[in-house]
């Protein structure tokens, strides 16, 4: 079986949704971080970081991790590295002083600028195969999941509620 047949029989699978979304996401994401990685020097959690710092200066750590759902210490690790870049600064919060927003330098604002110029094109070669009308269909549709409530929440996936293969039924 080629490597075609292989992808086109996970594609009929019962899990055909997840293993298409996750191939595209990983496919896009290899190629993506690979290039910013080794042109920037730069995580993908830092340079997504930096976008939501630029498109909304003043945001809080803790607001970028519920535009892009990454570990704490992950996020705190981003910001670091834009901070010790010059690329972004902290200040405190007039209304709580211990609260810090996030802001990006001119240095920050320009990288990301460059960033962004290649990444439209990467979204352009990414989407090619589809249509205008395509592209927002599928556009509607990923919003539809993005807003539903399974994204980031599970039930059927919570630790302890199954166990090894066989004890299915057997209370944990």
């Amino acid at each position: 079986m080629n490597e075609q047949e292989k992808l086109d029989a996970i594609f009929q699978s019962d899990l055909r949704y997840l293993m298409l979304v996750s191939y595209i996401v990983l496919g896009n994401n290899a190629v993506t971080n690979r290039f910013i990685e080794r042109t920037y020097r730069m995580p993908v959690q830092a340079w997504s970081a930096l976008f939501a710092i630029v498109m909304f200066p003043g945001i809080r750590a803790k607001e970028i991790r519920h535009l892009f759902p990454r570990p704490q210490n992950t996020l705190s690790r981003a910001v670091a590295l834009l901070e010790d870049r010059d690329l972004i600064e902290q200040q405190a919060s007039a209304a709580d002083g211990r609260e810090k927003r996030l802001f990006a330098t001119a240095t920050g604002k320009e990288l990301l600028a460059e960033i962004r110029a290649v990444s439209v094109r990467r979204q352009e070669e990414l989407f090619s195969p589809l249509n205008d009308q395509e592209r927002e269909t599928f556009f509607q549709l990923a919003r539809k999941i993005a807003a539903g409530p399974g994204l980031l929440q599970t039930t059927t996936m919570e630790t302890g509620q199954h166990t090894a293969k066989g004890n299915e039924n057997e209370p944990s």
